[in-house]
């Protein structure tokens, strides 16, 4: 009989790559650094302080690549992660950069539906959307695949967003309910599996890549995997990846490379 998995050990990353204050550090310094040499255009999705998006126009009108924050819908915000746009502006493609209210001031629903909102919003440049994110920001990317756009508004192409591309997702949140991480969250079973991608009607006409650093977590691992066989058996294009020699914290660096197999991955995605 296998040993009862340690969920907080497993989830909680600050803990498991205590290096992760510098890190992240790093990355607000290259975000400041990436703005000052290419100020985003700020686009507004709602009233709130929030509600804002910040866009780093490519030179094409192809699909734009959206890029959603992760900090377990409860930290950071858009500014940590500007110079992630810097590998795909590279080669002519747009990036938006949202940011969302956080938890405990709003629930995980919530946050799905500003996520919803901003992607409506970014549809009215007249593009369809390739949505990337990471950690939280993963989750959030695969509800964005499995959202019927044209529930959302009638005006939305229903292939709004065509692809995923998840970095170190979440796809079933009910691990979470029993660790430190929900006090902010304040999720129980019910509303955990409500927020569960893994669990809705899987997008069968859309594709997701599912990446993981190497040096995750086994459950960050599984996680992806899951996801990867689920909706693969129910129609999804689906890929699992690795990033090598990453972490939680290091499996997003690519992204500012325009040379990397993510940003490759990515550009081709976008039709480029």
């Amino acid at each position: 009989m296998s040993a009862p998995v340690d969920y907080e050990a497993e989830y909680n990353n600050r803990a498991r790559v205590p290096e992760n204050p510098a890190l992240i550090a790093g990355w607000a310094r290259d975000a400041a650094a990436y703005r000052g040499r290419q100020p985003p255009r700020l686009i507004r999705y709602g009233a709130g302080a929030r509600n804002v998006i910040d866009y780093f126009p490519g030179n094409h009108d192809g699909p734009v690549v959206v890029f959603i924050h992760g900090g377990y819908w409860q930290a950071l915000d858009s500014s940590f992660f500007s110079h992630l746009a810097g590998g795909l502006n590279a080669h002519g493609i747009g990036v938006a950069i949202p940011t969302y209210d956080l938890c405990p001031d709003v629930s995980v629903e919530s946050i799905i539906a500003e996520m919803r909102v901003a992607c409506r919003e970014l549809g009215r440049l007249g593009c369809s959307l390739v949505v990337s994110g990471h950690s939280a920001g993963g989750h959030l990317a695969a509800c964005m695949l499995a959202t019927d756009w044209t529930a959302v508004d009638a005006s939305l192409p229903r292939n709004l967003v065509p692809s995923a591309y998840s970095i170190s997702g979440l796809f079933d949140l009910g691990p979470l309910v029993e660790t430190s991480i929900n006090r902010a969250l304040l999720l129980d079973a019910a509303a955990a599996r409500a927020a569960s991608p893994l669990f809705w009607t899987a997008p069968a006409d859309r594709s997701l890549d599912a990446v993981v650093g190497e040096n995750e977590s086994a459950e960050y691992l599984r996680q992806s995997r899951t996801i990867v066989e689920v909706w693969g058996a129910a129609g999804v294009i689906t890929r699992f990846g690795l990033v090598a020699g990453a972490n939680h914290f290091t499996a997003i660096a690519p992204l500012a490379d325009p040379a990397s197999p993510m940003v490759s991955r990515l550009k081709q995605l976008a039709g480029r």
